[in-house]
């Protein structure tokens, strides 16, 4: 039999750096394995266009190394001692889409999420990420304030 596998998804918010604490404990209890991951949505990355003021560029190939250098890298060198197996990744798109197309694609056993993200503002007009994946995947979630 396989060990279980624990999905944690991740914004770089206090909370979902819980969740991944959270899902820590619990793996080394039940000796799963572990991916983080996280998902940029490019689209919310583009800034807007304001008459006159010339915005930032964006480089996604920037922002990835940013990513995975400031968020990824030191949570798996904060973990690595727990002799588990945990990978990390980042990919693009939408974050509700990408992240029940990982669940479904690895078979995961167990999704973790912050029940808050970055943004309160947008969590409020669009709806948040984590009730989206609450009421979508067909796996245990764990909402971790």
């Amino acid at each position: 039999m396989s060990k279980p596998l624990y999905l944690v998804a991740i914004d770089g918010s206090e909370c979902s750096l819980r969740a991944v604490e959270h899902a820590m404990d619990m793996a080394v209890k039940s000796q799963a394995n572990v991916k983080i991951l996280t998902v940029k949505d490019w689209s919310y990355l583009q800034p807007m266009v304001i008459r006159g003021v010339a915005p930032p560029i964006l480089d996604q190939a920037t922002e990835e190394k940013n990513t995975i250098a400031q968020l990824l890298t030191p949570l798996a060198e904060k973990y690595a001692n727990l002799n588990l197996d945990i990978s990390t990744e980042l990919l693009w798109g939408d974050p509700v889409l990408v992240i029940m197309q990982e669940i479904n694609k690895l078979s995961v056993d167990m999704l973790f999420v912050g029940r808050q993200g970055r943004s309160s503002i947008v969590d409020i007009l669009l709806g948040s990420v984590a009730n989206k994946l609450a009421h979508r995947v067909d796996i245990p979630i764990v909402l971790v304030p």
